[in-house]
């Protein structure tokens, strides 16, 4: 019984350094970038490692072993990630650049497996069109891209303008699926009474009839109710 129990470590702390080994060389697409290719080797690495670690002839004791091989090993990659800059840079690699002045770094695309296709999808999702529009484009560790436009194509902003803007924060949630959350409540300094006088001006009777209802940083107030399962909506495609 030992034995095997042993047999199943080393068997797991084989299969991980080898699924951290592959992974690494494969680059570092984020799952939105995945195609299906991409998804059905990940899932097959993934099958491939676990009967690795597992064996043919495991038992409960011996799976029990792989799984907390793997999660100790697993938790231990993390704790070294964030002390040891070397370990870092193994398990996740460094930022790449991409494009730098509106220049396509080619050797750097080679690197961490992208294609220019890729490339050029993930930055029309950052609403970007031209190459030359681009002054730093970053491949980060997780595979996302980062860019910074160049100046003159950057979007204005109210402080390039010198106009003065009123403070916005998150809103507050206050009823949650008919259920007044009386803590957040609390914390805008008002209460119940408010809220059904706001809720009477609006037509509403109880806080059972709200689906969602939030407070603003401006102090208005969003309620959207709970719709009849009976009703339907027609959108510009048909019902929705």
């Amino acid at each position: 019984m030992y034995q095997d129990i042993l047999s199943s470590i080393f068997r797991a702390i084989i299969a991980y350094s080898l699924l951290l080994g592959v992974t690494r060389l494969m680059g570092r697409k984020g799952l939105s970038q995945m195609t299906f290719f991409d998804f059905s080797v990940i899932i097959t690495l993934g099958s491939v490692t676990a009967n690795l670690a597992m064996g043919q002839n495991s038992t409960p004791a011996s799976a029990v072993a792989s799984l907390l091989t793997l999660g100790g090993l697993a938790i231990l990659t993390g704790y070294l990630h964030i002390k040891s800059v070397w370990i870092s840079k193994i398990t996740n690699s460094e930022p790449v650049t991409a494009i730098e002045n509106g220049k396509i770094i080619d050797k750097n695309l080679k690197k961490v497996r992208f294609t220019v296709s890729e490339l050029t999808s993930m930055l029309r999702q950052k609403n970007v069109f031209d190459y030359a529009d681009v002054e730093f484009a970053i491949i980060e560790n997780d595979g996302q891209l980062s860019v910074l436009p160049k100046s003159q194509k950057a979007p204005l902003t109210p402080s390039d303008l010198n106009l003065s803007t009123t403070y916005k924060g998150l809103s507050k949630d206050l009823i949650m699926d008919g259920k007044v959350l009386f803590e957040n409540l609390k914390s805008v300094k008002l209460d119940e009474t408010w809220l059904n006088t706001q809720l009477s001006n609006q037509g509403i009777d109880s806080a059972k009839q709200v689906f969602y209802a939030g407070l603003d940083s401006s102090g208005n107030l969003y309620v959207s109710v709970n719709q009849p399962q009976t009703q339907e909506y027609h959108g510009q495609y048909g019902i929705e």
